[in-house]
Parts: structure tokens; C-alpha cells; sequence
């Protein structure tokens, strides 16, 4: 956790494929199957990729119950300083 881009991108891909689990317990309908061929190269792909984001977002069980996710990294929110001159914000004092 910590790159947004492949955070997002991987919760995309795993609620894609939670919506086909979906469609198949309800209706017996794969859609990539359907889409793409049964068990083609392009269909395994894709599964492929949502078991894979699957793992990725495990890790985000390390963050359950922290009401910020980066409390134990570096990263830290700095307040707004005001400067005399324009107010122009400063950058932050370590």
C-alpha cells in the first residue's frame, strides 16, 4: 500500500472479477468466458490478473482498524504554513 495508482487499479481488477464470481454463482454466466472464449489465452489472462491483484490486496489487511494507513510510515501531513511575504506556503521544517 502506497503507490495509489496500482492500489486502485488492483481493487478495480478485483471487483471485475468479484462481479463475474457473481454472475457465475447466480446465473451461471461467465462473462469473460463469454466475452473472450473459454479458457483462451486472453480469458486466462485475465484471471490470471485478478488472482493476482487478489494477493496484492491482502496486504492491505495490515491496515485494518488504523484510522490512517500511513501512521507507521515516514510519510507525514504538514500543516499549511503562511509565510509573511505573499503567503506563500513553506516548506515543511524537519
Amino acid at each position: 500500500m502506497g503507490n495509489k495508482f496500482l492500489d486502485c487499479t488492483a481493487l478495480t481488477i478485483v471487483i471485475i472479477g468479484a462481479i463475474n464470481w457473481g454472475l457465475i454463482g447466480f446465473f451461471q454466466f461467465d462473462l469473460v468466458a463469454f466475452l473472450f472464449g473459454n479458457m483462451s489465452v486472453v480469458s486466462r489472462i485475465i484471471y490470471d490478473l485478478v488472482g493476482i491483484c487478489g494477493l496484492y490486496l491482502l496486504s492491505f489487511y495490515r491496515y485494518c482498524g488504523r484510522k490512517n494507513p500511513y501512521a507507521a510510515s515516514k510519510i507525514r501531513p504538514y500543516p499549511l504554513r503562511i509565510s509573511g511575504y505573499g503567503h506563500f506556503p513553506l516548506p515543511p521544517f524537519d
